[in-house]
């Protein structure tokens, strides 16, 4: 090697390292959600997350999409104009088609098989697709809650078993093509309806019930104007901490390590806080005088799986993948 190479060679060895942080510089993260502050994932993040990795990260959140408009937060990161945000299966959906597998009704189980897909090596090329192309990192999984089928009926009128139960119940979903599937392959009549015009409709009899987590059923006071709840479980619903992979390639390894294991603490910390939730919230609901059970869910998952397996929906799941998510809840 020549003089000249050589220095060259060390004028970029010497550029490469002092570009990359040590653990004494910190890098600003501007996080950009649509949730409030009060939402259980924005609470683990700025308690959770935030400390743990403060000596070299500024982590600075923004709430209500009052940084970046809700659905553009991918494309800010994409465009470096974002590091951080939490970002749902649909909206990856939308530049990855494939997504749409973690959208569907059953494919999660529990928050705990959210946990075990996330981190088992199916979901391996999905996160690969989203680094490559998009300059995403999908850091953890967060546990959003279960949507479950809430009725007017009283069970001595109708009791939910199975999806020929609802048979010719009118079941509000929202609107769009992906939802009113769900709510075919239910076994329900699916009604689109804005949402804030359910209450009235399930106190004039227009619709027969409404699906959602039961924190809605609270929030909205379903409760006030339904009998039932079957405990369907049908959507596990969830969101991906989403990181800029241009930032994380600018951190030392030992400061990955140590982002990775805050990101994933924080989830675990807002999954258990959202499971005690749901639990108290099914107590509260019994007190109000709902009547709460679990129908039969081998027989729903495995006719609404066969309704999207039989469907265009499922022409980009790459093949085999939901039997190997379905074999991690075994």
């Amino acid at each position: 090697m020549t003089l000249s190479l050589k220095s060259s060679a060390i004028a970029l060895i010497t550029t490469a390292i002092l570009a990359t942080p040590t653990l004494a510089e910190t890098v600003t993260v501007r996080m950009s959600t649509p949730a409030t502050d009060t939402d259980q994932r924005a609470i683990a993040l700025s308690e959770v997350f935030a400390p743990a990795v403060a000596d070299f990260i500024t982590y600075e959140p923004h709430y209500n999409a009052s940084l970046i408009q809700q659905g553009a937060e991918l494309e800010a990161i994409a465009s470096g104009d974002l590091e951080m945000s939490i970002a749902s299966a649909q909206e990856l959906a939308q530049f990855f088609p494939e997504f749409s597998i973690f959208t569907a009704g059953y494919v999660h189980q529990s928050a705990e098989h959210q946990v075990a897909v996330f981190n088992d090596e199916l979901m391996d090329p999905f996160k690969a697709k989203v680094e490559e192309e998009l300059g995403v990192k999908l850091l953890t999984v967060m546990y959003l809650g279960q949507r479950q089928v809430n009725l007017r009926q009283c069970p001595d009128e109708l009791t939910v078993k199975t999806p020929a139960d609802l048979a010719g119940v009118n079941l509000r979903m929202p609107g769009s093509e992906s939802w009113q599937f769900l709510g075919k392959a239910l076994g329900a009549n699916p009604t689109p309806m804005a949402f804030t015009e359910v209450y009235t409709a399930l106190q004039t009899g227009s619709v027969d019930g409404q699906d959602n987590p039961l924190p809605t059923v609270v929030d909205a006071k379903f409760y006030e104007v339904t009998c039932q709840i079957a405990l369907t479980s049908h959507l596990v619903d969830l969101n991906y901490v989403a990181f800029s992979k241009a930032v994380w390639d600018e951190l030392t390894e030992e400061q990955q390590t140590a982002l990775q294991e805050a990101a994933d603490a924080a989830a675990a910390s807002a999954r258990q806080a959202q499971l005690e939730k749901e639990e108290q919230l099914v107590a509260f609901l019994t007190e109000q005088g709902m009547k709460i059970y679990e129908p039969d869910v081998a027989a729903f998952r495995e006719a609404v799986q066969a309704a999207y397996l039989s469907s265009d929906l499922a022409a980009t799941w790459p093949e085999g993948t939901l039997d190997k998510i379905n074999a991690l809840g075994n």
